[in-house]
């Protein structure tokens, strides 16, 4: 079995468990036209992170990665009224691309979309702190810092969700010279660590491949 097994699977599921409407396909479309990183997270992850987001009961969710926006649909679509979704984008391609498909989905009344590097916008954030829900899915080489600051700007019972941290296995070489590889394993180490989080990770395969993502609840 490899990848084309996992492709089909994913079809099978998703036609008949997820359900991408025509903002979503267009996110997707738009994404592909501009020549964007085909990075953005698989339907079925789409709609896990939404499904997490309704469970927690999530107001107010942090996205650490905007892409193209289609991530950010699925999560801001699982906020009641009066929920609020800042996401943060480094790169200005991304942040428009993502705006016309967030607004193209009726969105933009929910999310607040900052440009500029995360490290630097994550400071700002504390006037609306905290969030219920922080999915990180940027520059892994910063996902250490990135968790320092989820944990500042969130509460007890928040989820903190770290996508793309199997990189093809990859994460189980402690001498990788990768920097993404080094940045993902030290996020882990010091969730593991963190006397205040509860966490698992998952290996996933499907049509975006072999990878997996961690889930950390704040306990206290």
């Amino acid at each position: 079995m490899g990848q084309q097994t996992w492709t089909a699977v994913d079809a099978y599921f998703d036609g008949l468990l997820v359900e991408e409407d025509e903002a979503l396909t267009a996110a997707t479309a738009d994404i592909e036209a501009a020549e964007l990183p085909a990075h953005q997270v698989a339907p079925n992850q789409g709609k896990l992170l939404h499904l997490l987001a309704r469970i927690r009961g999530a107001r107010t969710i942090l996205e650490i990665g905007t892409l193209g926006g289609y991530s950010t649909i699925w999560l801001a679509r699982a906020l009641p009224e009066g929920g609020q979704l800042v996401t943060l984008e480094v790169d200005e391609q991304c942040a428009d691309v993502a705006g016309a498909n967030i607004a193209r989905a009726g969105l933009e009344h929910v999310v607040d979309i900052r440009r500029g590097r995360a490290i630097d916008l994550l400071p700002e954030l504390t006037d609306v702190a905290p969030f219920d829900v922080v999915f990180i899915d940027a520059d892994k080489p910063s996902n250490p810092q990135y968790l320092e600051w989820a944990l500042k700007l969130t509460r007890p019972g928040s989820v903190i969700i770290g996508d793309n941290v199997v990189r093809d296995g990859a994460v189980v070489d402690s001498t990788s010279s990768d920097p993404r590889v080094q940045g993902v394993r030290r996020f882990t180490e010091l969730i593991a660590e963190h006397p205040q989080l509860t966490a698992t990770a998952l290996q996933t395969v499907g049509s975006k491949g072999y990878d997996g993502l961690i889930m950390a609840l704040v306990t206290e």
